[in-house]
């Protein structure tokens, strides 16, 4: 009996060593379990934090930058578009470029600026729409019947005018100016009345001014006209080369002068009724051959 009791009582010891043993084998499983635990859950705070701060952070940079960007972005495009149109306009209003026989200074010129202005004359934009105008009323008076009609006939007028206006700057601006030193540039008038400066438009074809500055009969616009169109009777149908339709047609081109110096006096005064005075140069750039009027009666008092 005391034999089967310290066995009973072995086994009850070593079942509950046992159960001591698998208790504490637990608890050391456990705690590794729990802190493993609360390193990701403050790992993942840590993160959730810092990605917080690195979303805060950038904003106000963002805000500031934003409007900067849009300036950026919009502004060279505004200032290419003004460019481009205010090109344009100062290509339009450059007298130099539409009529190059306006006159910006008053010195002579020598005889190869002459030769120069007799070409760019010739190929002026003026000359080519003078050319295209007299060629479509031609067209649709049938005048040089030689030529026919539709685009072909059309095509022929246009050369002409164009072959004999060069003719008529090559014997107008530079031979016989350079020979009689004559200026043959177009000097604006600026002041007056409208009566005033359409008058003296109408003189200029009649009247020129020489490399002295002194005012002389215009041989070089009135023979040079008179020989542009001889000359065209090299190249004209037979039936335009007598001489009274040579001299019909050198009456024409004479009118023709006379409405282009009306053009030529307002040419300024146009652009500075558009408002953009500011592309043209003024008054005082010019060398006009009358003075301002001095404003008369005694001068203002001065205000207190």
């Amino acid at each position: 009996m005391l034999y089967v009791g310290n066995r009973i009582h072995r086994q009850r010891r070593l079942r509950g060593d046992a159960e001591n043993e698998s208790q504490v084998a637990g608890k050391k499983t456990t705690f590794p379990g729990d802190w493993l635990r609360l390193l990701l859950l403050s790992g993942l705070l840590l993160m959730a934090g810092g990605g917080a701060v690195a979303q805060e952070e950038p904003k106000p940079g963002n805000l500031l930058d934003a409007p900067t960007a849009k300036q950026s972005k919009t502004h060279p495009t505004q200032k290419a578009e003004n460019t481009r149109l205010k090109t344009t306009l100062e290509i339009l209003g450059k007298r130099s470029v539409f009529f190059p026989d306006l006159a910006t200074g008053k010195g002579p010129l020598s005889s190869g600026k002459k030769l120069e202005l007799a070409v760019d004359e010739s190929i002026a934009p003026s000359r080519f729409l003078a050319s295209s105008f007299t060629a479509g009323i031609a067209q649709a008076r049938n005048v040089v019947p030689g030529y026919g009609q539709e685009w072909g006939g059309y095509g022929k007028r246009f050369g002409s005018s164009m072959a004999s206006g060069a003719s008529s700057h090559l014997f107008g601006t530079f031979f016989l100016p350079a020979m009689l030193r004559q200026d043959p540039r177009y000097f604006v008038k600026f002041y007056g009345s409208t009566g005033d400066r359409v008058t003296y438009a109408l003189r200029r074809v009649v009247v020129t001014r020489t490399d002295r500055g002194t005012g002389a009969f215009n041989w070089s616009g009135v023979i040079g006209a008179l020989l542009a169109e001889s000359l065209a009777n090299s190249y004209l149908p037979d039936g335009e080369r007598t001489t009274g339709k040579t001299f019909t047609r050198f009456g024409i081109r004479l009118g023709f002068s006379a409405a282009s110096n009306i053009v030529k006096e307002y040419w300024p005064t146009i652009f500075k009724s558009l408002r953009i005075s500011k592309l043209v140069p003024n008054e005082r750039s010019d060398p006009g051959t009358v003075t301002p009027p001095t404003p008369s009666g005694p001068p203002p008092k001065p205000q207190r």
